[in-house]
């Protein structure tokens, strides 16, 4: 369990109307909760024991939390602790939503039965990856409209309950972007970067950390051109658009996780972005 320990800061974040995400309390979507008065101490947040994003929009402290995909629809409330007041419970609802299902041809038959040796390896990188998705740096950067990473057609959208080769796995937790080898991967808002790998499922990768929780995952990529410990500034060059680990063509797979939860990247894109 957290240290509920009262947290106050002189630098508040201010969340601009076109920085915040749309609100979707479904699985895989966000809450976006009001807790106070932006002229009282900053509160501290926590969502099934993780920490929250809190900032200031609109002369109030807001909560922002990310719900995974195996979220159950319900009732559902935050922890709060403010300097000056005793703990307290901000109640949200949960609505259920059914994401399609999406059948998909893999020739490499290795990356839907993977060996022992393969599966010792997927473990492994899945404990490392898990780990960047839990990363949080207290002194965040402000939050911007994110910008899409890439041009291109959106060719999966989150969610889909996926089949490969007729054999159902995991949903998908990112947005896929078509795109040509070799198109150029953006930064789609400032951060820095955690980590650079290269993974059995997810290729060539890089994981930017853009403050209180909020983590973007790039995959896929046939070339990086950033470094860990890299601050990046929004639309600075992470790599190029590849066909690395398990793909059925060039591809940029995109995942936002808030709070440890991989959540619907569009939810981060305005409406004429997101259609692009």
């Amino acid at each position: 369990m957290p240290t509920w320990a009262a947290e106050t800061s002189s630098n508040q974040t201010e969340l601009s109307e076109h920085g915040l995400p749309r609100a979707s309390a479904v699985p895989g979507g966000i809450a976006i909760l009001p807790l106070a008065s932006a002229t009282s101490p900053q509160p501290v947040a926590y969502f099934q024991g993780r920490r929250l994003m809190v900032l200031s929009h609109q002369g109030q402290w807001t909560a922002l939390v990310g719900l995974a995909l195996s979220t159950a629809p319900g009732q559902y409330h935050i922890r709060v602790q403010q300097a000056g007041r005793a703990n307290y419970h901000v109640a949200f609802s949960v609505r259920d939503k059914r994401y399609r299902t999406q059948r998909l041809r893999i020739k490499n038959k290795r990356f839907v039965d993977p060996s022992t040796e393969d599966l010792k390896r997927i473990w492994k990188e899945k404990a490392l990856i898990q780990s960047y998705f839990r990363h949080y740096i207290k002194q965040d950067h402000p939050i911007q409209a994110f910008v899409r990473p890439t041009p291109g057609r959106r060719s999966s959208s989150f969610g889909l309950r996926r089949i490969f080769n007729g054999k159902a796995r995991k949903p998908h937790s990112g947005m896929d972007i078509a795109a040509a080898a070799g198109t150029p991967v953006q930064a789609p808002a400032t951060g820095t970067v955690i980590a650079v790998g290269d993974y059995f499922f997810n290729g060539r990768s890089v994981f930017i950390d853009h403050g209180q929780g909020l983590i973007s995952m790039f995959c896929h990529l046939r070339k990086v051109s950033v470094q860990p410990g890299q601050t990046i500034q929004r639309r600075d060059r992470l790599g190029e658009v590849g066909a690395t680990g398990r793909v059925t063509g060039p591809h940029l797979h995109w995942s936002v996780s808030l709070n440890d939860a991989r959540v619907d990247p569009a939810l981060f894109l305005n409406a004429a972005t997101k259609s692009k």
